[in-house]
């Protein structure tokens, strides 16, 4: 195993980061991994305080008190006690939760809940709505009337078995999703992404996935940017409720088993690395990755015209492959053969050892494939 140590288990690879909450601490993280990060947030979270939906539920939970309160998330349970304390009802709010079963999900939920003044009925050590969904049911939720914290939108399946079982359930829609007031790097991501330019893309909510979809759709690339997912990059999602929509077009997601950013990152510095085609060329380990190249464990950044060439020849080490296949191999390739001997320059001084690959009089360039490995990729 090689050591990471001196350049990151992320150099050389680019990722993508949709999140509008908490995409700094996420980028942070990648980052310092020695990632490429580039950020467009897909949404952005608008509070309710100024809503009458919040107001309307807020006011019915009052008047009709429930049996359950779920709370899902730290900052939208925050959300919602700042709202209610705005409209003067904050301190009716929290004697009618006193009086309830109150279901916090997680650690993160336990603590604004109890910074609140309250005192959770019980909470999951998983972070999981399952766990949560799997107690209520346990329980018997036949004629009773659960109000579940909504952030965002609703989760999948939980209120649908809920109704199910006989409960009643009321949502508390504490934040709406919107699209970025500026599109305009969203459209750059979505750019990138179908260029090729990325090596995963990370999703921390499911609205962020449907709104990068939309945006794609709306832009008349929603195929052409199903067919990337499909392929060669790592959709990341922080867990399975965030994937669905993404799974729904039949893109694989990976996703860690806790659905926090650190887990989530650590998959993504498991899952690149191990992507990465490595090569003995020309008496050197040479490292392929997204847009860099390790000689011999020294990180070389390389063009992207370089990386398309050096992708190329990769397909097929120590194979010679002819100046029309790599000119075609070229982002925005012309029908000048010149362009491929200019990249191949470029690309022979960024890797630092020229003699990595070969030229082919009249026939093409090879990977200079060392010998003893010429026959597990030969062609039998």
């Amino acid at each position: 195993m090689h050591d990471d140590a001196q350049h990151g288990p992320l150099a050389g690879f680019t990722v993508g980061v949709t999140a509008a909450r908490r995409a700094d601490e996420l980028g942070t993280l990648l980052r310092r991994r020695g990632a490429t990060v580039v950020h467009a947030p897909a949404l952005r979270i608008v509070p309710l305080a100024d809503d009458s939906e919040l107001l309307a539920a807020t006011k019915e939970l009052l008047d009709t008190v429930p049996d359950v309160v779920v709370a899902t998330t730290a900052i939208g349970f925050r959300g919602w006690i700042e709202a209610a304390d705005g409209w003067g009802i904050g301190e009716q709010l929290l004697d009618t939760l006193r009086g309830v079963e109150l279901l916090a999900r997680g650690p993160k939920v336990k603590g604004a809940v109890r910074a609140a003044g309250l005192t959770e009925t019980w909470s999951p050590a998983s972070e999981s709505m399952a766990e949560v969904l799997e107690r209520l049911l346990e329980e018997g939720v036949e004629g009773r009337r659960i109000a579940l914290q909504l952030h965002g939108e609703p989760l999948p399946g939980f209120v649908e078995s809920l109704r199910a079982a006989g409960g009643e359930v009321v949502g508390v829609p504490v934040y709406r999703w919107m699209p970025p007031e500026d599109i305009a790097p969203l459209d750059r991501l979505i750019d990138i992404t179908v260029a090729g330019g990325l090596d995963a893309l990370t999703f921390t909510s499911a609205p962020a996935a449907v709104s990068l979809l939309r945006r794609a759709g709306e832009r008349g690339l929603l195929n052409e940017l199903t067919a990337v997912l499909q392929g060669d990059v790592l959709s990341a999602c922080v867990g399975p409720v965030t994937a669905l929509p993404l799974q729904d077009r039949g893109i694989a997601t990976a996703q860690p088993e806790r659905f926090r950013l650190g887990p989530l990152v650590q998959l993504i510095c498991r899952e690149l690395p191990a992507r990465a085609r490595i090569l003995p060329v020309a008496g050197h380990r040479v490292e392929i990755r997204g847009h860099a190249v390790l000689v011999d464990d020294e990180l070389r950044a390389v063009p992207p015209a370089g990386m398309a060439l050096l992708h190329t020849l990769a397909r097929r080490p120590g194979w010679v492959v002819a100046r029309a296949d790599l000119l075609r191999a070229l982002p925005g390739s012309g029908t000048d053969e010149h362009a491929v001997e200019t990249a191949m320059a470029r690309l022979r001084t960024a890797l630092g050892v020229p003699r990595l690959i070969q030229t082919v009089v009249k026939r093409g360039y090879r990977l200079a494939l060392d010998p003893a490995s010429d026959a597990k990729y030969a062609d039998s």
